[in-house]
């Protein structure tokens, strides 16, 4: 639940929530989303889908942020309905990842050396440059606010700061990369074994969605048995369904006997069934790994599910 009232007397401000390490990457957070948001509003420009994604991000971090921010500052976290401590440990490594997605696709799509066609002219370019530095700026202050609140060996903390808490984010990041390429004209229907795959996909996600929910909600602590347990357990299982999948796939995809081993001549570069098998099968062994990291790290945390 949310964090214990404060003692009467104190005051209703807190500057540490702007003044303390982890407060001013904070700040820092706001103000270079802020900036970057507005140069690509302003001038930058966008156009198709990454670069809607990168606004989305962008908008959704400096959002979610500005609200952390505000109720660090006022202490309204304490009266919110939810694991305070898990919640923005889960956010700040969402939002990493999504910044740092966003930092890469912008300058690869738009920044270019070369002054576009007018009416965009050489404003457009050098609103775009400066847009992918602090795209670049505002990745690192999210990763710093990772850096400083993980937990540390031997610290009392909640679950989502902890190295398997931060992997479950990653786990299920990737797993939404996996589904992107696989709608993406991926033929995963030919095979019942291929369906397999997805199958695993589709209920690992759910489950390590639902762990993050339950942390970020407080409500680890009336599942019946001890949650800890029941992480590693499902951790043990989606390590297996993973292995299988490792195998299942690229052999249904890349075997001769099934599909291609080679990337076909005559496939169109963007809309290839073939590259999407190939961007599938690098992130399920991306995700195995992460699995079998986070069962290591598993077994030796202890966390409080109330912080």
């Amino acid at each position: 639940m949310g964090s214990a009232m404060e003692p009467p007397g104190s005051a209703y401000l807190h500057l540490g929530a702007v003044m303390s390490p982890v407060g001013t990457a904070r700040v820092l957070q706001l103000a270079f989303g802020c900036t970057t948001f507005s140069l690509v509003a302003h001038r930058g420009g966008f156009t198709g889908v990454q670069g809607t994604f990168c606004m989305a991000a962008w908008g959704f971090c400096f959002a979610v942020s500005a609200l952390v921010v505000a109720c660090e500052f006022t202490r309204l976290h304490g009266c919110l309905r939810l694991s305070w401590g898990n919640f923005t440990a889960a956010f700040a490594m969402l939002a990493t990842l999504l910044c740092a997605t966003a930092a890469v696709l912008y300058p690869l799509y738009f920044a270019r050396r070369e002054c576009p066609p007018e009416p965009a002219g050489c404003a457009a370019r050098d609103f775009r440059l400066a847009a992918s530095v602090f795209a670049g700026l505002l990745f690192l202050a999210y990763a710093v606010e990772v850096a400083l609140t993980r937990a540390r060996p031997g610290q009392v903390t909640s679950y989502m700061a902890t190295v398997s808490g931060l992997l479950k984010i990653v786990q299920a990041f990737v797993a939404c990369i996996i589904f992107g390429a696989l709608v993406h004209d991926s033929r995963y229907g030919r095979y019942v074994a291929t369906q397999w795959c997805v199958a695993v996909y589709s209920l690992c996600f759910l489950a390590t969605v639902a762990v993050v929910a339950l942390s970020v909600m407080g409500h680890t602590g009336g599942l019946g048995c001890p949650f800890d347990r029941l992480v590693v357990v499902y951790t043990f299982l989606a390590v297996l369904l993973y292995l299988s999948a490792a195998v299942i796939w690229p052999v249904f995809c890349f075997d001769p006997k099934y599909g291609e081993p080679k990337r076909p001549p005559d496939c169109i570069r963007g809309s290839c069934p073939w590259d999407s098998q190939l961007v599938v099968a690098i992130f399920t062994y991306v995700n195995l790994l992460l699995y079998v990291a986070d069962l290591a790290y598993s077994q030796r945390i202890r966390f409080v599910p109330s912080l």
